[in-house]
């Protein structure tokens, strides 16, 4: 039975010939890295019962527990991740003036 793979996968295992072995000290290095970003700490934060209680129905929305929607939040505001919607509009604005 063969998988069909989608195209991001298909670049991958078309170019997989092109790709070079690691150095010990070097996959030590990445593993210790991914080792380091699985690693959680509780905290406790003082929010609004408001802003609980929408976080609360937008992770039912999402389907996902809402600490696990939380934490996703707080990790994509820290690597530039998270994106405002008004944002994306006014951009998408832009693009069409351009290509007017």
């Amino acid at each position: 039975m063969t998988t069909k793979l989608d195209s991001f996968e298909q670049d991958i295992e078309n170019s997989v010939s092109s790709f070079k072995p690691v150095s010990s000290s070097t996959k030590e290095a990445i593993e210790n890295i991914i080792d380091a970003a699985k690693k959680s700490k509780n905290i406790n934060i003082r929010i609004s019962e408001y802003d609980l209680e929408k976080l609360r129905e937008k992770s039912l929305l999402e389907g996902l527990p809402y600490q696990t929607l939380i934490s996703s939040i707080i990790h994509k505001y820290v690597s530039n991740q998270l994106v405002d919607e008004k944002d994306i509009i006014k951009s998408l604005q832009l693009l069409r003036v351009e290509q007017a």
